[in-house]
């Protein structure tokens, strides 16, 4: 159910929905593509107000929309000659969206969401082993998850650096890490829908989520003169 009250949020998805149809005749075909997806799946993460793993899906589904790259091959894990042909050009990629979105930034919204709105709900999650890929290949005796420890402390010190440096990038893409592995446990049937055992979790990812997607689809409309790439689903004409 929409707001019966009118909101003047310029990132409330209404409103960034309006500011997409006033300036959608100057956008290039894959910049059209990516916001408006992105924005039918913001949009229907705001109707969900109490089931946080479906709004937390739809986020997710909206971000990957905006990004419009192969995040599975992106984030998937280092495992040397294991890994998938390509997989480093998108990790690639995937770290080139976030320094652009960072470099468009100039107000530094991205910076102050990380740094004033959301600190201590980045660093639980960044202190949770439940949602560092390597904990959980470990535990299936899998390539990669040996010496899970001394990666998570190693990774948390990174990211607790970036953000004392003021890296954003850096700390997006560590984020984004754990935010997949919350990904996989939802949409793999890795958890139970509402269980109390990850509640903390998906509360604040998709508070996270919800709070950084309008960031960056609100970035991308206003810097329609960057080569914003096609999504790998464009539409086929008939």
């Amino acid at each position: 159910m929409r707001e019966l009250m009118p909101t003047t949020d310029p990132l409330h998805p209404d409103r960034l929905k309006e500011k997409q149809r006033a300036l959608r005749d100057g956008f290039a075909l894959p910049l059209t593509l990516r916001v408006h997806r992105a924005i039918s799946w913001l949009l229907r993460a705001h109707r969900e107000k109490e089931d946080l793993d479906t709004r937390f899906i739809h986020l997710w589904i909206g971000f990957n929309a905006a990004y419009a790259g192969n995040l599975e091959r992106a984030l998937e894990e280092d495992e040397g000659a294991g890994r998938r042909p390509g997989a480093a050009n998108e990790r690639q990629r995937f770290e080139d969206f976030f320094r652009m979105l960072v470099q468009l930034d100039g107000e530094g919204r991205i910076y102050k969401a990380l740094w004033t709105r959301f600190p201590q709900e980045i660093r639980i999650l960044l202190d949770n082993r439940y949602v560092f890929a390597p904990f959980w290949k470990h535990h299936a005796g899998q390539p990669g998850g040996g010496g899970w420890a001394i990666s998570f402390e190693a990774a948390k010190r990174a990211a607790n650096a970036a953000l004392a440096a003021g890296d954003t990038p850096v700390v997006l893409s560590i984020l984004f890490d754990r935010l997949y592995v919350l990904r996989n446990q939802l949409l793999h049937g890795g958890a139970t829908w509402n269980s109390a055992a990850n509640r903390s979790q998906v509360r604040d990812g998709a508070a996270i989520l919800g709070h950084l997607l309008p960031l960056f689809i609100d970035l991308m409309m206003d810097n329609t003169d960057e080569d914003w790439a096609m999504p790998l689903y464009p539409v086929i004409e008939e």
